[in-house]
């Protein structure tokens, strides 16, 4: 089950526009509790909530459209545990890619501390846009990175581009959520969104080495509840994108093949 990368469907509410304004942080993260101020909450471009896919509000429902299951499954322990106890050592390889002064942009919110670490890491001099497709899962992170100043969530489609670029792009755990033409467009888009000199750093599933322990069980998981993950097992995240070739890539695997960090660096103009 993934547990925190939800570019997920949007909860059938009959107030559509009940996304708070813009607001701005003006606290350091890690500031004091009197100065704590939430970050923006922005709509797309067009000012209107961005369109829900079918296959998100099929596939995921029951894990994150659900207030229950945000307070449940919301917490570094249970995220942890998912992952088999390697959230941790998985979350410090993103953490690697990143320096402080960085302008970083995250697809998709993320269950756990995930968002909060990238904003410390970045430090006040460097800035993370947060983006989800959900509603309620913005503002469920606008509520995490409350008193981070360097930090804006906003509500927008991860397939699309977007108006800024930047030095990192951080995809946690998003790609295997996802059928081919929806992770294909969203690939692109990240591409997009990377100044030259820049990085996407993936971290999502990968095919587990045939002897290991938990293939079978991930196997099943995956056939049961994350019916586009395998494809991920079959699939480089390199191939996903139209725009491959402007970038240099490299992959490491972890936990016996089981997870896949990929580093895509989009070289300078000659």
């Amino acid at each position: 089950m993934p547990p925190y990368d939800i570019h997920l469907a949007r909860p059938r509410v009959a107030d559509k526009r009940g996304v708070p304004p813009k607001t701005r942080a003006n606290s350091a993260v890690g500031g004091s509790a009197s100065a704590l101020a939430a970050p923006r909450v922005v709509r797309d471009d067009h000012g209107s909530n961005p369109a829900i896919p079918d296959y998100l509000e099929k596939t995921y429902t029951w894990a994150y459209l659900c207030p229950t299951s945000i307070r449940l499954l919301d917490r570094p322990l249970v995220v942890s545990a998912i992952l088999w106890g390697n959230y941790r050592r998985l979350l410090r390889t993103v953490l690697d890619e990143l320096r402080p002064g960085h302008r970083v942009y995250q697809p998709a919110c993320v269950y756990g501390d995930f968002s909060t670490e990238v904003a410390k890491t970045l430090g006040p001099s460097g800035h993370l846009d947060v983006s989800d497709i959900v509603p309620l899962q913005v503002e469920n992170c606008r509520r995490k990175l409350n008193g981070a100043a360097n930090a804006d969530v906003q509500l927008w489609d991860a397939r699309e581009r977007r108006p800024e670029s930047y030095d990192v792009v951080c995809c946690f755990f998003l790609l295997h959520e996802m059928p081919a033409h929806s992770r294909r467009r969203t690939v692109d888009a990240l591409m997009a969104a990377v100044r030259p000199g820049g990085k996407i750093v993936f971290v999502d599933y990968h095919q587990p080495h045939w002897a290991h322990p938990l293939g079978a069980v991930m196997s099943a998981v995956f056939h049961t509840l994350e019916p586009f993950a395998k494809d991920l097992w079959f699939e480089e995240i390199s191939s996903c994108g139209g725009r491959s070739d402007e970038f240099t890539w490299s992959k490491q695997t972890f936990v016996g093949g089981m997870y896949q960090k990929v580093v895509a660096e989009r070289r300078l103009p000659a």
